[in-house]
């Protein structure tokens, strides 16, 4: 079975109060960006006794046993029998970009499991077991846009009439840390409630619906400001830095035709209800 896991941004993004347990609480919106992913291949390894897993696209850094999508192996093998498995994973979605991608792997990689083993587990179940794998895993299971507080993994649904709109991701080759990022946060509440401020019109976004993390991300790299301020230029509705990463987007009413430099990620396409992801 293959299965396409797809990337995430962040409409808004507050951090509202550090915890006792050193963690911040935060209040955003994920909205699935169904047409950047990954791709993700599952087949019995009738040869083995092992699994193997192998990748292609862009490097990962980490061993096998770290991989978010074999430690969603690892945790349905707890309550189900799963025999060995070959596992190919094409990365798509830059890592450090503040888009998802390893925590939409391991989501995937338990729905995948679920419906190729005919494990009938419920989505609650499978967002139990994502919780356990990522804040914003669980987010993945039934992938459609959500309100999301606490540590990013107490999730509302949200209506966010996006489906009509059209997205330019870009991505420059430049790492954000999102340890880094909290440290350099004063968290503070909201003046205006981020659900009120989805309901006003777009053109009320710019100056209200703002990640807090963009203020030390721009000074630290100010070329991720000159993104945003060209996707301004272009015509963009809205652009933001997605969550804690160096992904910017902006939101157009027609497909953006922008060229970037060349060592750049980008890509555009018209937001949609997101689908399974399954072929």
């Amino acid at each position: 079975m293959v299965v396409f896991p797809n990337a995430k941004i962040n409409l808004g993004l507050f951090v509202t109060e550090k915890r006792a347990d050193g963690f911040h609480n935060i209040e955003t919106v994920f909205v699935p960006v169904p047409g950047f992913n990954d791709v993700l291949e599952v087949l019995e390894n009738k040869e083995s006794q092992k699994d193997i897993l192998t990748t292609t696209g862009i490097p990962t850094d980490t061993s096998d046993e770290s991989n978010l999508v074999m430690k969603a192996l690892k945790l349905i093998r707890e309550d189900c029998l799963i025999p060995p498995l070959k596992i190919h994973l094409h990365k798509n979605i830059p890592s450090g970009a503040g888009l998802g991608g390893g925590s939409s792997d391991a989501a995937f990689m338990l729905r995948l499991l679920n419906d190729q083993f005919h494990l009938k587990l419920q989505s609650g179940q499978l967002e139990e077991k994502a919780a356990i794998l990522g804040a914003d895993c669980a987010f993945f299971v039934r992938n459609h846009p959500v309100f999301a507080e606490g540590i990013g993994n107490k999730f509302s649904p949200i209506a966010t009439n996006l489906q009509n709109l059209w997205i330019m991701l870009v991505i420059p080759p430049i790492h954000l840390s999102t340890p880094a990022a909290y440290k350099n946060i004063t968290p503070k509440q909201p003046e205006k409630s981020l659900k009120d401020i989805l309901k006003m019109e777009t053109g009320a976004w710019p100056e209200n619906l703002i990640n807090d993390f963009e203020p030390n991300a721009f000074h630290n790299h100010p070329k991720l400001m000159e993104i945003k301020n060209r996707l301004y230029a272009e015509g963009a509705l809205y652009a933001a830095m997605s969550g804690s990463g160096s992904a910017m987007f902006g939101l157009f009413d027609a497909k953006p035709e922008i060229e970037w430099p060349r060592e750049y990620r980008a890509w555009a396409g018209q937001l949609q209800k997101s689908d399974d992801g399954k072929d």
